[in-house]
């Protein structure tokens, strides 16, 4: 197809035309530097997808910003960030549409570099196949086996080999054939299914759209013909219907529907659904769009369903078919590919959003880290920047779910760290553990309430944070005293008291100490729910493990007290003598030293130290505690 025919062609009419096609999601990836934009480009100008107005500007910016000399810069065409196009690389995942006549495609060109490996995660994410470009002149490099690899984790299991940059090497058959070799030996490794072997040229369009003349000893198909032919990913439409409900829709009185992606199945009107968690059941009544109403519904579709029920259903449950429920649980084991600068905090809670559900999630340490080179299984005790592994999490409530390999939707998830709010990780679910099923909560006839009544009060925690040698022990100490002669029950948990015991195993290291106070946390949460007023003394340095306990909590019942007192002033007390050891390099990891600690940001009461006496921040305390609002 001419450019010229892509400008006088009606766009309905070229709808109408690709919706016909059957589609084909796909990626580019490898290495950085291996031509992977260049590729894309080639595509869109060989399929005739480039206006003129926009070739007649690509000539332009090939002369100004191209690296290809007086000759079209096909890269410039679809890294478009002016970061890309002055340092020559993808930075982030460029989505492009272009079609034959045989067939409509969804290209992904993903970055190659390995900072940037969350993009190139996000474009494999949904892509049927996956194109591994590698330059002829390099092979098979780490980053190339990693991307195939991570391909294979999210679900893309068919993958064509792009040999390119054959122009390069003098169309030499030997070097093709080595790669190939190489490759093909790796990926029956992993576990996927390699297409096709190509040798191209990106830049001078050989083997990608026609046979070329420079190899006339490579007599197989061509990049496009094996992009035409190709079988896209399983057929969700004919898999169980799940239909994560992102959106409650209830314009006025008379309406209730329930908005979401339809991410497996079929659905009509009349069908026998079944709520997940809840396992409520219920007819679907209407299929709603704003073309109006649909006589099905599959995978892929947005759609409101209205149910002939009024159940409870909110954002976060799964409308899935009555007869083929999907999984709940709280524990699981999974995959999961780490893409955040600062590694893993064992322990820590973190966001974890698997489709609209949102969740508290602690990850353990690893099981195992994988090798990308040999696929060996390392021992690790967390996660860093761009490692592979696998390890168990717990989330704080029920989840909905199925094994990523059965339903990437309800199987794939993110972790969000919670104070900055960055996407840290990627994961994958393998399995729900069986000993989330089989250990369920007791139900109690005697609640917290009715014990916090036999006691004549409101249960709490007052959590007390500070540097070492703030005064934390010695104001908790003191609030303990004036709670006892006031008649009321309370118990106080010193940090130091605790290492004697229950937490004698932990050390100082950062995931030691987040462990440290997430088992303070549990074991006042259990007091509270007997009813006392339950003190703590503990360093507990960091922010994000002093929101988790307070999640534990029901509102109201957590009290933040920062023990505030200047470096220097804590330094100069060192009554157990700790600075000057940490100064001497005698105690590694300690807090305010060689550890930082993050002031509480709104703490419901701060004591100044410096300004106020340990017997009126006592009376302070517990003045606040007598008179704080219910929850």
């Amino acid at each position: 197809m001419a450019e010229q025919d892509t400008l006088i062609v009606e766009p309905d009419t070229l709808i109408a035309a690709s919706e016909r096609r059957q589609l084909l999601r796909f990626i580019t990836c490898g290495s950085v530097d291996d031509g992977k934009s260049t590729l894309i480009g080639r595509l869109l100008h060989d399929s005739g997808m480039i206006p003129v107005d926009q070739l007649a500007a690509l000539a332009v910016d090939s002369r100004r910003l191209g690296t290809q000399g007086a000759e079209l810069d096909f890269a410039l065409l679809v890294d478009g960030l002016a970061a890309e196009r002055e340092q020559g690389i993808t930075i982030d995942v460029a989505y492009r549409f272009f079609h034959t006549q045989a067939r409509s495609f969804i290209v992904a060109d993903c970055p190659g570099h390995e900072q940037y490996t969350r993009n190139m995660i996000t474009g494999a994410s949904t892509a049927d196949l996956a194109v591994l470009v590698v330059d002829a002149r390099g092979g098979l490099l780490a980053q190339t086996r990693r991307h195939a690899f991570l391909c294979q984790l999210v679900g893309v299991r068919s993958m064509i080999l792009a040999v390119n940059k054959m122009d390069l090497v003098d169309h030499s058959q030997a070097v093709f054939e080595r790669i190939a070799a190489d490759f093909c030996e790796f990926a029956g490794r992993i576990g996927v299914s390699l297409l096709g072997a190509v040798p191209i040229s990106g830049l001078r369009g050989d083997n990608v759209f026609a046979a070329s003349t420079n190899m006339a000893w490579y007599d197989g198909p061509t990049l496009l013909t094996l992009l035409e032919s190709a079988q896209p990913g399983a057929d969700l439409a004919a898999a169980a219907l799940r239909l994560p409900v992102q959106w409650v829709n209830r314009p006025n009185q008379d309406f209730r529907g329930f908005a979401g992606l339809i991410a497996s199945g079929t659905v009509r009107p009349g069908d026998a659904v079944r709520l997940a968690p809840s396992g409520r059941t219920s007819q679907v009544s209407r299929i709603v769009t704003m073309d109006g109403d649909l006589d099905a519904a599959v995978a892929g579709q947005s759609v409101t369903l209205c149910l002939a029920d009024e159940i409870d259903c909110s954002r976060g449950d799964v409308i899935a078919a009555a007869g083929a429920m999907p999984g709940t649980a709280n524990q699981f084991e999974a995959t999961i590919v780490w893409m955040d600068e600062a590694p893993l905090k064992v322990g820590r809670g973190y966001w974890l959003k698997l489709a609209t559900q949102v969740v508290s999630a602690t990850v353990q340490q690893p099981k195992y880290v994988l090798n990308v080179e040999t696929l060996d299984h390392l021992a690790a005790r967390t996660l860093a920047l761009n490692a592979i592994g696998v390890a168990e999490l717990a989330t704080d409530r029920p989840l909905v779910f199925e094994p990523y390999a059965t339903n990437r939707t309800l199987g794939g998830f993110v972790l969000i760290d919670k104070l900055s709010h960055h996407t840290v990780a990627a994961g994958m679910i393998n399995f729900g553990l069986r000993r989330a099923q089989n250990v369920q909560w007791q139900a109690l006839e005697v609640t917290r309430e009715a014990r916090a009544a036999q006691k004549q009060q409101r249960a709490a925690v007052l959590w007390f944070t500070g540097l070492s040698g703030s005064g934390k022990s010695t104001i908790a100490n003191l609030v303990e005293k004036r709670l006892l002669a006031l008649g009321m029950h309370s118990f106080l948990l010193d940090g130091d008291n605790l290492r004697h015991g229950l937490n004698r195993d932990l050390g100082f290291t950062e995931a030691d100490r987040i462990e440290n106070v997430r088992r303070v946390g549990e074991v006042a949460r259990l007091m509270t729910d007997a009813g006392l007023v339950v003190i703590t003394a503990l360093i507990s340095p960091f922010q994000a493990d002093r929101d988790t306990v307070r999640a534990m909590m029901p509102a109201g019942e957590f009290v933040e007290v920062h023990i505030d007192t200047p470096l220097a002033e804590a330094e100069r007390r060192d009554v157990k003598g700790l600075y000057a050891k940490a100064r001497a390099g005698q105690i590694a990891n300690f807090t305010g030293i060689d550890s930082p600690y993050e002031a509480p940001a709104g703490p419901e009461i701060r004591i100044d130290t410096m300004r106020t006496s340990p017997e009126a921040a006592a009376e302070q305390i517990v003045d606040y505690l007598l008179s704080r609002p219910a929850g």
